[in-house]
């Protein structure tokens, strides 16, 4: 063979490594925050950021939630080969390494501090705070059944931040549409969770299905959710928005309340439809009304 086909199979061995690790971190959940994230630097900026504010942003929003991942399999990686759910993921196979995942959380780390050094003051500043979540959610299933909660201030943390990039301030807007992600991720975390209170009682874990039975916690998800909407309606008033960003809210309450119809305490066969497929329908369902409005109607 040839240098050229050595360089061929080197080059597809490298890729499928790649999918392998992004297999790993879930790269295709990046759906859940980022729309999310990209209106919030839309609003920010009123229109289109900067092209090195939006680089950098993607930098970080890349390396935060890609970093957390892979600290989380990491963490995880016991208990996940205990739970026939979980036992075929990457780590507790042997297909991806602990020290290659170690490797992926650094790589990623150190992005997200570059990042938010090219970007100002204030991200750096709340570098500590963003690092500290992304670790302890990992753990926090081990002391408190808040975990779902602490899931979604971590990920709702993302459009706060890309605000931040943009305007280097912390403004209302951003807040309210972080609880909103904030309140969603708790909300459908916490349908996926239903599937494991088993294993999780048996193995003294912590999650709100487990402390509340899964009927209340369908409850709480709901109430969740419901929160959730009236948050984003909130912001249509809030950033003077148009019956674009209307209609994508109309749309979303749809795909929630069609969400909570297919599970229930006796019915659990379809909470990763549930809890994953819909939601990705929703975040994208989200920016494309949302990007529509912003840039066609104004």
């Amino acid at each position: 063979m040839d240098s050229k086909g050595h360089a061929a199979l080197l080059f597809g061995a490298m890729m499928r490594r790649l999918k392998t690790y992004g297999d790993l971190v879930m790269f295709s959940h990046t759906l859940f925050s980022l729309p999310f994230s990209l209106i919030a630097m839309f609003w920010a900026a009123g229109g289109f950021p900067p092209a090195k504010v939006f680089f950098w942003a993607m930098v970080a929003l890349f390396g935060a939630r890609n970093g957390a991942n892979a600290l989380n399999r990491l963490v995880d990686r016991d208990i996940d080969a205990k739970n026939p759910r979980t036992a075929g993921r990457h780590i507790p196979m042997g297909i991806v390494k602990e020290y290659e995942a170690f490797v992926i959380v650094v790589f990623c780390f150190a992005a997200l501090v570059l990042a938010a050094f090219e970007l100002n003051p204030l991200c750096v500043k709340l570098l500590p705070v963003a690092i500290f979540l992304f670790v302890i959610y990992s753990y926090t299933k081990r002391f408190t059944w808040l975990c779902h909660v602490i899931l979604g201030l971590a990920c709702g943390g993302a459009p706060v931040g890309a605000w931040i990039a943009v305007t280097g301030q912390i403004q209302w807007p951003a807040v309210v549409l972080g609880a909103a992600v904030m309140l969603w991720v708790a909300g459908f975390d916490i349908i996926y969770g239903s599937q494991d209170v088993d294993f999780d009682t048996s193995h003294g874990l912590y999650s709100i299905p487990v402390k509340f039975g899964i009927k209340n916690a369908l409850k709480i998800s709901a109430a969740f959710h419901g929160i959730s909407m009236g948050l984003l309606f909130y912001l249509y008033f809030l950033m003077n928005m148009g019956y674009l960003y209307l209609l994508g809210l109309v749309i979303i309450s749809c795909f929630l309340y069609a969400e909570h119809k297919l599970v229930s305490p006796t019915n659990l066969k379809h909470v990763t439809i549930a809890s994953y497929d819909i939601n990705q329908i929703v975040s994208v369902v989200f920016f494309i009304f949302s990007t529509m409005d912003i840039f066609i109607l104004r």
